[in-house]
């Protein structure tokens, strides 16, 4: 699976048939919010476990501390402990 980083609109994008999953997201003082999911009439949540999977390893990647804003995001983050790391300091899932 692909996904593209919009910076102008502060979003990452995948397909998922023909509609688009998005992420909104803000970028502050080397911490990544994660603030909206639109899933867009997706209803493959192994997609969507995907997409987010590709974002958090993006940000790892670049240092970058994780602060989820969204429910479902908060709800993967339980589901995958491994990710937990990547919380930024003081957040607890």
């Amino acid at each position: 699976m692909e996904f593209k980083n919009n910076e102008l609109l502060r979003q990452f994008e995948a397909r998922c048939g023909e509609n688009f999953i998005v992420i909104e997201y803000s970028i502050q003082e080397r911490k990544l919010f994660l603030t909206k999911l639109h899933e867009n009439g997706c209803e493959d949540e192994e997609k969507i476990s995907k997409f987010i999977s590709l974002i958090l390893d993006g940000a790892e990647e670049r240092k970058l501390r994780i602060v989820p804003v969204n429910s479902k995001i908060v709800t993967f983050f339980k589901k995958n402990p491994s990710y937990k790391e990547l919380l930024a300091t003081g957040i607890k899932i």
